[in-house]
């Protein structure tokens, strides 16, 4: 599941991507300053923040976010605008969450200061939440160590001398 949010988030971030070529297009050209877009200030702004998370990113993280946009893009459009969807539903989710909070906080905040209050809410919420899938991910290895090695014992034994587990579970039709 959280391959797939992720596979969302970076087909999201290749269509950014995308979208950032064609604005920084010559004058002149369709969808150019110029252009179509004329009179939008200077549209590649939105993108400095993704140039700075790339440039920031771990060669470990870049390579996570290629092979998942390389997955993105052998999805079928069916399930990419699902995953869009639900992609969707979650950034609402939280964003509605992010609001609750500011409320609760008792804060009466412009514009500005509320949407870079929704940006640092949601930064620190992945944060918590990816701390939270590690730790999950790393207790789950812990637990199932020991586990695997009973299973790996009690399998290791000969056929002649099953246990009375491994005895209770077998075939009674003989």
């Amino acid at each position: 599941m959280d391959r797939l949010i992720v596979a969302v988030v970076a087909g999201a971030a290749l269509s950014l991507s995308f979208a950032e070529i064609s604005v920084g297009q010559s004058p002149g050209q369709p969808g150019g300053p110029s252009g179509a877009g004329a009179g939008q200030g200077n549209a590649a702004r939105p993108f400095r923040p993704a140039r700075e998370r790339w440039r920031n990113m771990s060669q470990e993280d870049r390579q996570r976010f290629r092979s998942n946009a390389e997955r993105w893009l052998q999805l079928p459009p069916e399930e990419r605008r699902q995953l869009r969807e639900r992609e969707g539903w979650r950034r609402e989710r939280i964003r509605r969450e992010a609001e609750a909070a500011l409320q609760n906080s008792g804060l009466q905040l412009e514009a500005e200061k509320r949407e870079l209050y929704e940006r640092r809410y949601m930064e620190e919420r992945r944060r918590i939440e990816r701390a939270l899938r590690q730790e999950l991910q790393e207790k789950r290895q812990r637990e199932l160590a020991p586990v695997m090695e009973r299973l790996k014992k009690e399998f290791a034994q000969p056929q002649g001398s099953a246990s009375p587990a491994t005895s209770a579970s077998a075939s009674p039709t003989k």
